[in-house]
């Protein structure tokens, strides 16, 4: 039979790991977003109203209006192939939002299909891509001026300190 400091810590552990799996549980969906194109969004927009979103496309050209009179209030539109979508956003843009930037935005589409993002990320234009050609330098690489490599077998070519 079991003591009586038994049970109790048995009873103690059975609570802790049933609280950590409860804080483990709903962290993950509260954190956790449904991720789609604006396609996919469009095709089967009644189903994720309300919803936890992140969703992906192109910033339409000319789409971009700033608020006046509060310039962190920023509306837009992204789309895909066909398909475009309605972004409000409240918050300092990134350097690279602008027209035709592949953009991601997280946050809840209302009834009236307006999409309302509380992150907007960018993704890096194609010039920081690495060169398709072969041999060609890439952003970050440096160029190589004649330095030799040093011959650490032999003494003279090792740097020389005077003590």
């Amino acid at each position: 039979m079991m003591s009586q400091k038994k049970i109790k810590f048995v009873a103690g552990s059975a609570l802790i790991v049933l609280a950590i799996a409860y804080l483990i549980s709903t962290g993950i969906n509260n954190t956790s977003k449904y991720f789609v194109t604006v396609d996919e969004l469009q095709a089967r927009k009644a189903t994720y109203y309300g919803e936890g979103l992140k969703v992906k496309g192109k910033v339409v050209a000319g789409s971009i209006m700033r608020n006046p009179n509060d310039y962190l209030d920023v509306s837009f539109k992204i789309e895909e192939n066909k398909s475009n979508l309605k972004v409000l956003y409240k918050g300092i843009t990134p350097d690279m939002f602008a027209d035709d930037r592949d953009v991601v935005v997280e946050g809840v589409l209302a009834k009236d299909g307006v999409f309302h993002a509380n992150t907007l990320l960018t993704s890096c234009p194609s010039k920081y891509e690495p060169g398709k050609e072969g041999g060609a330098e890439r952003p970050g690489s440096m160029p190589n001026y004649g330095a030799e490599k040093p011959d650490f077998k032999k003494t003279e070519s090792l740097p020389k300190t005077e003590i």
